[in-house]
């Protein structure tokens, strides 16, 4: 796969994760639990994959900037991390929405 590809690929997955805990803290708030944690499944596989294009551009790098940064790279980094970010709040206040049933 060429560095365009990877850097489109990790900005798909990591907004797909993204999306997919977004919907899964829709299902919780309406109480359908058994829904949210499909999407969290959903959303875990999504940030997997991105992580798996993240790591093989690490080992392409080889830590000496073997590769061009360009802005689509910081924001597919960007992306990706946030999206990590949410999906762990999201998993948090699911449990939150929980507790409150």
């Amino acid at each position: 796969m060429s560095y365009e590809n990877d850097v489109m690929s990790l900005i798909i997955a990591a907004g797909e994760g993204r999306s997919c805990a977004m919907e899964a803290l829709s299902f919780a708030k309406a109480g359908n639990f058994a829904e949210a944690e499909a999407s969290l499944k959903i959303s875990a596989d999504a940030f997997r994959q991105a992580h798996e294009v993240q790591t093989r551009l690490i080992g392409l790098d080889e830590g000496v900037g073997k590769l061009q940064i360009t802005l689509v790279m910081v924001h597919a980094q960007d992306h990706l991390m946030t999206g990590m970010l949410c999906r762990e709040l999201v998993t948090e206040l699911i449990e939150v929405y929980k507790k409150m049933e």
